[in-house]
């Protein structure tokens, strides 16, 4: 007997793609869009950028994001997607914001005075007095902790990739030489 294989349930996943390369919003990139399956999409133009708002049905947001920038592209507008809108870099308010829970206990749990110790450290502007923790890692940390559902790490975990991969074909765009010799240093270390 044939055991029937697990399908994905599919759920609607709300995000938000920037689109570059000196796109306008005219009614011929509209329909291009639409026909090209972005019917699920609401365009705006933010400070010179095309700005695409997605409710899209999916088995995950992975799944509904690369089906998002793949339908962007087939569209054939003259642009491609730069990044997924959604900032890696946060704040402890923005934590805080993120899991709903106040300020002062983020910073406690920033400075070990609460909760589970070994809280990750700061990734950026660590000199100005304003650090930045990266999402992907207080996401993990907190899934690790049961103060967020294991999703949250995942969905972070995705969206820091795909905008990883898509700044990494923009420097390979922009100056093939200096991208291929930086790749070939750090592989050899």
């Amino acid at each position: 007997m044939k055991t029937p294989s697990k399908k994905k349930t599919s759920r609607e996943f709300d995000f938000a793609l920037i689109v570059g390369g000196g796109v306008e919003l005219t009614n011929e990139v509209e329909d291009a869009l639409f026909e090209a399956r972005c019917d699920d999409a609401t365009l705006s133009m933010r400070h010179g950028l095309l700005y695409v708002e997605f409710s899209r049905q999916a088995g995950s947001l992975q799944d509904a994001i690369l089906g998002a920038i793949r339908d962007v592209r087939k569209a054939g507008i003259g642009a491609d997607v730069l990044r997924v809108d959604a900032c890696d870099l946060v704040t402890p308010s923005e934590i805080a914001r993120r899991i709903g829970r106040s300020r002062q206990l983020v910073f406690q749990y920033i400075s070990g005075h609460r909760g589970p110790k070994g809280f990750p450290p700061p990734e950026c502007h660590l000199s100005e007095g304003a650090p930045l923790w990266g999402w992907c890692a207080v996401s993990s940390w907190l899934a690790d902790h049961d103060m967020v559902r294991s999703e949250e790490r995942l969905n972070a975990e995705v969206v820091a990739a795909i905008n990883t991969s898509l700044e990494a074909a923009r420097q390979r765009g922009r100056n093939p030489k200096l991208a291929k010799e930086i790749a070939r240093v750090l592989r050899a270390h």
